[in-house]
């Protein structure tokens, strides 16, 4: 098996992996309203639900991450996927909001360790030049999902019911879980992976040999660290867009603008305006990094042209009809598709492989904190105010995310104690 053509594979699965994760997690949003009348929630309670599930969200990240650390890439991925799975499934048996919230609750626990470990897979098979490519692959995974999940769940609970819908896509995932335990193989060494012209180490990694990690040094390195915290919070800041149109813009389009439950179907078409955001990110720093710009320096441009993009969010709710509507959207979700591609990319240029998962898993749990504090601001909005003042809030967040990150990364990685 050659390696070179091998990682290609290995994206191709965290790609497959975030194509399902991104399905499971869409599927409750898209049948939201079927699901309200069906079980009597109301949208505080909808809100909440959706709070359980970012905050199991947080509590794995921060969790998950040491536990791919510890037990490696393959086995912890398998893991996680077989866990979030069952939970996918037993959904579908739900009879109340206590246990669609008990569920939503599980599913989180499982689906952000599949986001700890993809990071620190991309570190340990791609070099620097072709990482962003990497990750805004795997991403467009996240947007791919999100673009099938319309299609195939208002198809299939169109004919058997929006339960069948749970069931379909949890016995997805555990094939999947097989599929992965039977594919993938650890890389046989760092070294080999990064070697090459143009494939050397960051400064962050030429150091004095590292001292061996216990848990206390683990964790005092990266909260010592001013950029762990600097990427986590502009995380913080900038994720809740992507959860809102994840989890309320099926809501908008059927409470503002009129759609119907089969119309809801048309979703496909502003995630798939994030496949474009999350692929291009990649081909454009990896393009930057070729014409000699440092790895650094090419994120944060392509990081820029997406914070000036998010800003025409509060032209969606000015717009007088669905075109307008879609167009700013897509455009919006283009925009902070490709900033997250290309942080999630920075985070794995900056830290040390060896404690990445932790770190990362860290550094995400910023962006499910931001997630719940969105969602319970999004139930505030809607009932007091509009969904207007959700699109107006977005204006500075990425902006200012940006000039965070700047700041407080200029120094490279410390392996101080």
């Amino acid at each position: 098996m050659k390696m070179p053509h091998y990682r290609w594979i290995v994206c191709g699965l965290l790609f497959l992996l975030s194509v399902i994760n991104y399905i499971d997690r869409q599927t409750l949003s898209i049948l939201i309203p079927t699901i309200q009348a069906d079980l009597h929630l109301s949208d505080q309670q909808y809100g909440n639900v959706v709070s359980l599930f970012l905050c199991a969200y947080t509590i794995s990240y921060l969790v998950s991450g040491r536990i791919v650390d510890a037990l490696g890439s393959r086995l912890s991925l398998g893991l996680f996927v077989g866990f979030w799975s069952f939970a996918q499934l037993a959904t579908g048996f739900t009879r109340s909001v206590g246990s669609l919230g008990f569920f939503r609750f599980l599913l989180g626990l499982g689906e952000a360790g599949g986001y700890t470990a993809s990071p620190k897979i991309v570190a340990e098979w791609f070099p620097p030049k072709d990482r962003g490519l990497a990750v805004g692959i795997y991403g467009a995974g996240a947007s791919v999902g999100a673009t099938l999940a319309p299609l195939i769940i208002i198809a299939i609970s169109a004919r058997f019911g929006w339960r069948s819908a749970f069931f379909f896509t949890g016995g997805l995932g555990l094939v999947f879980a097989v599929l992965w335990l039977w594919i993938y193989r650890d890389p046989p060494s760092e070294s080999t992976i990064r070697r090459g012209k143009q494939e050397t180490l960051s400064p962050t990694r030429l150091q004095a040999p590292a001292p061996q990690l216990t848990e206390g040094i683990r964790w005092r390195m990266i909260m010592k660290n001013p950029g762990v915290w600097a990427l986590m919070g502009a995380r913080l800041l900038t994720d809740p867009v992507w959860y809102f149109f994840q989890f309320w813009m099926p809501k908008y389009l059927h409470s503002v603008r009129g759609f119907g439950q089969q119309e809801l179907s048309t979703l496909w078409l502003i995630f798939l305006a994030a496949d474009v955001g999350f692929v291009a990110s990649g081909f454009i720093a990896g393009y930057l990094i070729r014409r000699g710009r440092a790895p650094r320096t090419a994120r944060l441009w392509v990081m820029l042209g997406g914070a000036a993009l998010v800003p025409l969010a509060p032209m969606i709710s000015m717009s007088q009809g669905s075109f307008g509507v879609f167009a700013v959207s897509i455009i919006v979700v283009l925009g902070h598709t490709a900033w997250l591609a290309t942080i999630s990319t920075f985070v794995i240029d900056y830290i040390p492989a060896r404690v990445l998962g932790t770190a990362f898993g860290f550094i995400a749990a910023g962006s499910a904190v931001g997630g719940i504090v969105m969602n319970q601001a999004v139930v505030w909005a809607v009932e007091s105010l509009s969904y207007g003042a959700c699109f107006n809030a977005m204006v500075l967040l990425h902006p200012i995310a940006l000039l965070i990150v700047w700041r407080y990364t200029q120094n490279p990685w410390r392996e101080s104690t």
